[in-house]
């Protein structure tokens, strides 16, 4: 109910962003990025995705941060770390119901960025599972080439109640999928309550299709972040399969894709953020799993599923903003 409330309050909002004379100088008080449920849930409260770091709705800080390299130069997208990287001018945000979408133009290049969380009302199995995608597409503006790669990075703060938390990273991969999770190694499931809480068991994913050109790892931001803006490939993770981050809330899983030689046709990338949580709800005393997991599915079926379904999802979730926005204009 929570997200269907959501999800109705931003179309309502989106209507009157959109068809306000003034809408340039409109915005949201907190941009919607991923907007799962209460504990999967991460917004921008800047007037530019590159202001302030990304925090989750209590306020606390769940930074996601992403680059544009562009013909060697790195420009920000998200986030307002590393802080001597210039950010790329935002010129346009869409705020829609199943969709947020950030616009950037270069002297070169336009740069889209689009937040994708599928609530769509009519299908409960997509409705209940807990990913948003993010896709990221590039276009020339003057006609020539430009080499494009774009870079993202999760902190573990997204899996932990409070930023000195000891976490667990390990890969992931399943199918044709490259994907990294992340996890406190107390996982204290369900023994939270209250208003200013954030989820602190389960595992986070991020995850890509293993057809795009694209590496990921597990690092130290600045390590990671420097490796992309030098043009070089990420600094590769440690031999063994578990990497511990123990107090220092330093560490990033990191991915960057190569777009190639970018022209007028755009040329995109993208993949999904995740959240396993293993026991949603606790009812009489006992701790029951999510819905998505009703027939026994782990969370490789739900990335699967989720990868598979991503193009029919984009065109039935442009197809339901563009209703609900109608159904609030025609009532």
């Amino acid at each position: 109910m929570l997200r269907l409330t959501f999800l109705f309050l931003t179309a309502a909002f989106s209507l009157a962003f959109s068809e306000s004379v003034h809408a340039a100088a409109l915005r949201p008080p907190s941009v919607p990025l991923v907007a799962c449920d209460p504990y999967f849930s991460i917004w921008s409260p800047g007037d530019h995705l590159t202001d302030v770091a990304t925090t989750h709705w209590t306020g606390k800080e769940q930074r996601l941060t992403s680059l544009v390299r562009v013909d060697g130069k790195t420009y920000r997208l998200m986030g307002a770390e590393p802080t001597n990287v210039p950010a790329l001018s935002q010129s346009n945000l869409e705020v829609l119901p199943t969709r947020t979408i950030y616009t950037f133009a270069g002297d070169d290049v336009r740069i889209t960025l689009t937040f994708m969380t599928p609530d769509l009302p009519d299908d409960l199995d997509v409705l209940a599972r807990p990913v948003t995608y993010l896709t990221w597409e590039a276009k020339s503006t003057d006609g020539k080439k430009h080499k494009v790669a774009v870079y993202f990075d999760a902190s573990s703060e997204v899996a932990v109640n409070e930023p000195d938390q000891a976490v667990t990273f390990e890969n992931a991969d399943v199918s044709n999928l490259n994907a990294w999770r992340v996890g406190t190694v107390e996982q204290p499931v369900l023994r939270k309550k209250g208003d200013d809480v954030r989820i602190d068991w389960g595992y986070f994913y991020v995850a890509m299709t293993k057809d795009q050109e694209a590496e990921s790892t597990v690092n130290i931001a600045a390590a990671a972040r420097d490796g992309f803006i030098a043009g070089q490939s990420l600094v590769k993770t440690e031999p063994e399969d578990r990497l511990q981050n123990n107090s220092r809330n330093d560490s990033v899983i990191a991915c960057a894709i190569n777009l190639g030689e970018v022209q007028d046709k755009p040329a995109s990338c993208w993949m999904m953020l995740a959240y396993d949580d293993l026991y949603s709800i606790q009812y009489m005393k006992h701790n029951l799993r999510p819905y998505w997991r009703r027939n026994g599915w782990e969370a490789a079926d739900l990335l699967k599923a989720a990868a598979h379904d991503y193009p029919s999802l984009q065109k039935r979730c442009a197809a339901f903003n563009f209703a609900a926005v109608q159904a609030i204009v025609n009532s």
